[in-house]
């Protein structure tokens, strides 16, 4: 029976209780048998009045508790969300940190260049950062053809820029070509860069020639005669190094340093080769 119901029997019951109480107070002699009777019938009403009344009741304090539970459920979950929200915002630090403390020891390795620190905005593929763009341009004093650096090692080279952005070609964009050298031996190398090839995680090592010793593990950095690429950075290790065909040339693979799936700053060297070049001059 709904509250609604109970409602309606309790008044209806309590309407007849009123009646039967107020016959049962007459002290007629005549109407002793009625009052007797009358007793008999109040019992069970009055009884019927206290357990709808009771169900009322507790109906009516279900629904309190409800709206009580209810009302704790929505301060509890908007304290959870607020915690989460917390969380997740340490935790961005916290990798934030990190990635920034990365950058800073790449930045005392490569003390002797200066440095621009920048957060990739945009970038120009769906997969790979392949080709992006930075938040710093030419108010922050970049400029064309300087060196990026990212993850230990050579990310690619500055192609465009605005006042307040650049435009920045990763070593493994199709058209990106490294001149680099195994830092062991010396050994010139071509690094070639390969969409596809780097969805395996590797780019393309060539034009090596025969009689140089490179092989598997050594370090590769860019080569003294790079015409755009400053000397000595870390490009990757090589890989899978044999001879070609040709007996003249060998070539292989090479695993390059930083992350080209996770970037997200990134520092520029203020200087390029040009201006290296001149200075020595």
């Amino acid at each position: 029976m709904n509250s609604k119901n109970n409602k309606m029997v309790l008044i209806i019951l309590s309407a007849i209780c009123l009646i039967l109480i107020a016959t049962s107070t007459i002290k007629d002699n005549w109407l002793s048998p009625l009052r007797t009777g009358v007793g008999y019938i109040l019992m069970p009403i009055q009884s019927g009045v206290n357990t709808v009344g009771m169900a009322l009741y507790n109906d009516a304090e279900n629904n309190r508790k409800l709206k009580s539970a209810l009302d704790d459920n929505k301060l509890l979950q908007a304290k959870i969300d607020a915690l989460v929200t917390e969380n997740t915002s340490l935790e961005e630090d916290s990798f934030e940190l990190q990635r920034l403390r990365k950058l800073y020891a790449l930045d005392q390795e490569y003390g002797q260049y200066k440095t621009v620190g920048a957060r990739i905005i945009a970038k120009d593929s769906i997969g790979w950062f392949s080709v992006f763009r930075i938040d710093k341009g030419s108010s922050d004093g970049i400029a064309v053809d300087m060196n990026v650096i990212a993850g230990g090692g050579l990310v690619g080279i500055v192609t465009d820029v605005g006042a307040n952005y650049a435009t920045v070609r990763s070593i493994i964009d199709d058209v990106s070509r490294v001149s680099g050298m195994a830092m062991q031996s010396g050994a010139g190398c071509i690094i070639s860069g390969d969409i596809k090839l780097f969805e395996q995680g590797e780019l393309r090592i060539s034009d090596v020639m025969a009689d140089t010793d490179i092989k598997d593990g050594d370090k590769i950095v860019t080569s003294n005669i790079s015409s755009k690429y400053l000397p000595g950075i870390l490009i990757g290790y090589a890989k899978d190094i044999t001879t070609d065909n040709n007996r003249l040339t060998k070539s292989g693979y090479l695993v390059p340093v930083a992350s080209f799936d996770t970037l997200q700053e990134v520092l520029i060297i203020t200087e390029t080769k040009q201006q290296e070049t001149e200075g020595i001059e």
